[in-house]
């Protein structure tokens, strides 16, 4: 099981991540044959790079390449087939002494969630088996193993194994969900499987690896580990009643919380490396948000290569203050100090005319994270660094964000993780080691952004908030839905209002790592202009 990182678009790179790869298999390991995930060749997913004839001439000559190069080992590569526009397929091919054995063009094209094939692909129809030293592997691709016609298709053509490669994006609670499903495919055409995943990020998509094999009886027996780049070895061996038996090596399983943690690793990695930026800054404020953010960037990427700068003003708290510097001692990473109180007043200054007679309200509290946005972006320009905005799912869903202030940033770490699974992953990662002061996670949150502010003086608690949130946002329940839950109607009508009215906030965020089952951004798409939710409450 080839599994590998691919880059989208690199296909010169992918090729040659997989002759080194499968040499590798064939000179350590004497494999015989590797199996790559799904569109090794272009990564995934492609989008409209798809609608560009350059990309598929350059698959062309990639498979030519592999076909030159590759001497005794076998690799089923997933890559593009046809005429963008016309006829394009998302199709695997099995290669072997320069010659391609098989081709077989995916049937089933996701087009829902983040998913958006049907855009460019047309659907494959016929099975495709090929003899191989012996063995008849049936080949199918990702979507496909989630129906019973591909397979069966494959049984009946006379495979005695399918090999079935994928471009998976994690999202919690997923892996259970593909084992589940790979074993029905076993059960209904008596078929060992083995599933191949890619691993790595892509934008706003985290790949997670976790290929594995299943037997004869559906019982898992290989697994490869989670998030790492890996050839993981699968013996077939014959028995005496001709069927084949499955042999190899289980990783082992993490944690669901750890599988989270680590998504949100990888995807900020994979951002920061694959879009060439050589280190990343974050504003760190004293608070959980931007403490997590922290040490998810220096898990990433290394304390060297993580900058923190602290921008406080009057209505900061010493505490604050204090385990900011704390954390950024702790991690080793550079830390300044940079008071913007002067830089507030010299903008109340110039708007003392047009603010003339109006009440202290949020204009001058969006000020402050307005400067603090400025800074950040000013030391980005200078250094190169990308900036990483800290807010949460929970305050982007409400709008607890300001536009052009603390939603500065080039990437959004926590953009999909609720305010309450924050908690959780602090807790978490201290559990691995003390790096987040406790009184950090302990203490009320607060934008300190006006006197004594917590969040809770206009918001509900984080973990009725949330639950809300999922409801509305992840599961589609409508206003009237929610009401029945017991929900006080006020209360409720106010937080779905935040929601809709703040669509117009989040198309213009960051890009962030999606891990759940409906994240803002490509999953998620809400009109900017709706009336669909006050309608609703008003009737």
């Amino acid at each position: 099981m080839g599994q590998i990182n691919p880059l989208v678009g690199d296909v010169s790179g992918n090729v040659k991540k997989i002759i080194k790869a499968a040499e590798q298999a064939r000179d350590e390991l004497n494999a015989d044959l590797v199996v790559f995930p799904e569109l090794t060749l272009t990564g995934y997913p492609p989008e409209d790079l798809l609608l560009r004839p350059g990309l598929i001439k350059r698959v062309e000559k990639g498979l030519r390449k592999l076909k030159k190069k590759l001497k005794g080992i076998a690799v089923l590569v997933g890559h593009t087939s046809g005429k963008p526009g016309e006829e394009l397929y998302n199709a695997a091919s099995l290669i072997a002494d320069g010659e391609c054995l098989g081709t077989y063009y995916k049937h089933h094209l996701p087009n829902y969630s983040v998913f958006d094939e049907k855009r460019y692909f047309v659907e494959g129809k016929e099975a495709c088996v090929v003899d191989y030293k012996g063995i008849k592997f049936g080949i199918t691709i990702c979507e496909d193993i989630w129906f019973t016609e591909p397979a069966s298709q494959a049984a009946d053509a006379g495979a005695e194994i399918i090999l079935n490669l994928n471009a998976s994006p994690f999202r919690q609670g997923k892996w259970q969900l593909r084992e589940a499903e790979v074993k029905q495919r076993v059960l209904e055409t008596g078929l060992p499987i083995v599933y191949v995943n890619q691993v790595g990020g892509q934008d706003e998509l985290v790949f997670d690896g976790c290929s594995f094999a299943l037997s004869v009886e559906g019982k898992k027996v290989v697994r490869a580990p989670a998030w790492k780049i890996s050839l993981h070895p699968i013996k077939l061996i014959r028995s005496a009643d001709n069927y084949l038996i499955l042999q190899g090596e289980m990783a082992e399983k993490e944690t669901e919380i750890a599988m989270v943690y680590q998504a949100l690793v990888t995807g900020l990695r994979d951002y920061v490396d694959k879009n060439n930026f050589p280190s990343v800054i974050i504003g760190l404020s004293g608070g959980i948000d931007s403490a997590l953010t922290l040490v998810l960037a220096v898990d990433a990427l290394g304390a060297e290569r993580v900058s923190t700068v602290m921008m406080p003003s009057k209505y900061t708290a010493q505490m604050s203050l204090d385990d900011a510097e704390e954390m950024a001692l702790g991690l080793l990473v550079s830390h300044d100090v940079i008071a913007i109180d002067d830089l507030f007043d010299q903008f109340l200054s110039s708007l003392s005319k047009q603010f003339a007679g109006k009440p202290v309200d949020t204009a001058e509290e969006n000020i402050q994270a307005r400067v603090r946005g400025v800074l950040l972006m000013a030391i980005s320009n200078k250094k190169g660094a990308m900036v990483l905005s800290t807010g949460n799912k929970s305050e982007v869903a409400v709008g607890y964000s300001t536009l052009y202030g603390d939603m500065a940033g080039g990437f959004s770490p926590l953009k999909d993780v609720y305010k309450t699974l924050v908690y959780q992953l602090s807790e978490y990662r201290n559990s691995v080691s003390q790096v987040i002061p406790m009184r950090i996670i302990t203490r009320p949150p607060s934008a300190e952004l006006a006197p004594d502010q917590c969040d809770q003086d206009s918001l509900p608690p984080y973990d009725e908030l949330d639950v809300l949130l999922e409801r509305y946002i992840g599961q589609d329940w409508c206003f009237e839905d929610l009401l029945e839950t017991g929900a006080e109607p006020e209360m409720l009508a106010r937080i779905v209002k935040m929601v809709d009215r703040n669509e117009y906030k989040r198309r213009q965020a960051a890009p962030g790592i999606r891990i759940t089952s409906r994240a803002f951004g490509r999953d998620r798409r809400y009109p900017i202009t709706s009336s669909y939710a006050i309608n609703s409450i008003i009737d």
